[in-house]
């Protein structure tokens, strides 16, 4: 959405962080995480592709938001309802793989073949599950950022940020309300108005400095019911009717682009500047 000029800003505070170790599977909740330049620690560093490398999402293959994965000492743990819990080791680099997202062709490495089977299997398509070694070899998108600026396996940005006011603007206006893990964020801020993060032009949280790069572009995912899989219409539907921007496209949430590496903290003061 268009920034509104303001004069002030608000406090808040960081009330939730949250990760994806494989891109669009469920969520793991943190106390605090490391921030690396592609985005929080662990965070969409491993993803499911089809067999011509391009990245699966919860757009295609829905049945993802029931897999858990979770980083262990070993690599990644993954379960998911009728399947054998499967550890997979972090890959070595030996096997590689082009894959792609959004029209960016991205060097990973393969997990083994247990990982394929057991995505496939769970699926009903055939896949694999590749690793990011390299979080500096994919640029951010141009014209957002500075040089060097890089993203994970996540669609456009290092991180996504939502105010907990804006969701509830959004449920005043359904049925039935929806979670906040329908719009997938890593970070969630309480104390300030809803669509205050539209105004913003940087945000600190605790000992972290963000650019807020771009507001979130949505799509049918957010209409994915998190905890079944399973797909409807809303929020979709309704956001439809009060956040669509000039280029038609719906949005919720900003984008960040962290200046350093640094810790952000559950509970963290989240001191906005608001773009003139």
């Amino acid at each position: 959405m268009p920034a509104k000029e303001a004069e002030a800003s608000a406090t808040g505070r960081l009330a939730a962080i949250y990760i994806y170790p494989v891109k669009s599977t469920r969520r793991v909740a943190l106390e605090a995480s490391a921030v690396e330049p592609q985005g929080l620690r662990m965070d969409r560093r491993w993803m499911v592709a089809d067999p011509d490398g391009k990245f699966m999402s919860q757009r295609t293959a829905p049945r993802l938001a029931l897999v858990r994965a979770a980083v262990s000492p070993e690599g990644l743990r993954v379960q998911a309802p009728g399947q054998e819990d499967l550890v997979v080791a972090q890959p070595n680099g030996a096997a590689r793989a082009s894959v792609e997202v959004w029209g960016d062709s991205i060097p990973a490495a393969e997990a083994d073949g247990r990982a394929h089977e057991w995505f496939s299997r769970f699926l009903g398509t055939e896949c694999r599950l590749v690793y990011l070694d390299d979080p500096a070899s994919r640029p951010i998108e141009t014209g957002y950022g500075k040089p060097g600026d890089v993203v994970s396996f996540a669609d456009s940005f290092p991180a996504l940020l939502i105010s907990e006011a804006s969701l509830e603007a959004l449920n005043a206006r359904l049925d039935e309300p929806v979670p906040m893990h329908r719009f997938r964020p890593n970070l969630v801020v309480s104390g300030v108005e809803a669509f205050a993060e539209d105004t913003w032009d940087r945000v600190r949280i605790g000992e972290m400095d963000f650019l807020v790069a771009k507001a979130c572009a949505r799509c049918i995912v957010t209409t994915v019911d998190q905890e079944t899989g399973v797909q409807g219409k809303e929020p979709l539907r309704t956001l439809e009717t009060f956040r669509r921007g000039e280029d038609g496209k719906v949005y919720f949430g900003q984008n960040l682009i962290p200046l350093r590496p640094g810790t952000v903290r559950r509970g963290d003061i989240v001191q906005p500047t608001l773009r003139r």
